[in-house]
């Protein structure tokens, strides 16, 4: 039963970093429910109870700073609500488009907002690329979090 519960509990980290970089998947909390689970198993004997919290403060911290960077590189170039709202609908449609979807898609959402509400194309063509920057900053300031996360569970496992 042991070993059922380590492989589900390395599988849980194993696909939430991917998640961490593929939207259809939350890829911070997977990792946590990983290391919950691990800890659990050794009954917090290796992994301690203030490791679980840190990590469970720094996956906030992960889905925050991912929504502040999108909402911020939309907002230094004024974008519109239906700017954000169309980046939102176009990573949602990524999802299903592939890997180009996963990364375009929230560009072309955002630009065909602003492009709504302002009938601008080289304005729309802008917002559409801060917004995307700004999500691009956001994912990688995740997987940042997501390898301190997985740093601290490695020490705290093995030494």
């Amino acid at each position: 039963m042991t070993i059922a519960l380590w492989t589900l509990a390395v599988l849980l980290i194993v696909v939430g970093v991917a998640g961490t970089v593929l939207p259809a998947l939350p890829g911070p909390p997977l990792v946590l429910a990983g290391v919950t689970l691990a800890a659990w198993i050794d009954d917090f004997t290796r992994i301690p109870l203030w490791v679980v919290v840190t990590l469970a403060v720094l996956t906030v911290i992960a889905f925050a700073v991912e929504q502040l960077a999108a909402i911020a590189g939309a907002r230094k170039v004024g974008a519109s609500r239906l700017a954000i709202i169309g980046a939102l609908i176009g990573t949602v449609v990524g999802i299903f488009t592939g890997l180009v979807g996963l990364i375009f898609m929230p560009l072309v959402g955002a630009a065909i907002g602003e492009y709504i509400t302002l009938r601008d194309v080289q304005r729309a063509g802008t917002v559409g690329v801060a917004t995307w920057l700004g999500m691009l900053v956001g994912t990688v300031l995740k997987v940042v979090i997501v390898f301190v996360m997985l740093g601290l569970f490695l020490l705290e496992l093995f030494i």
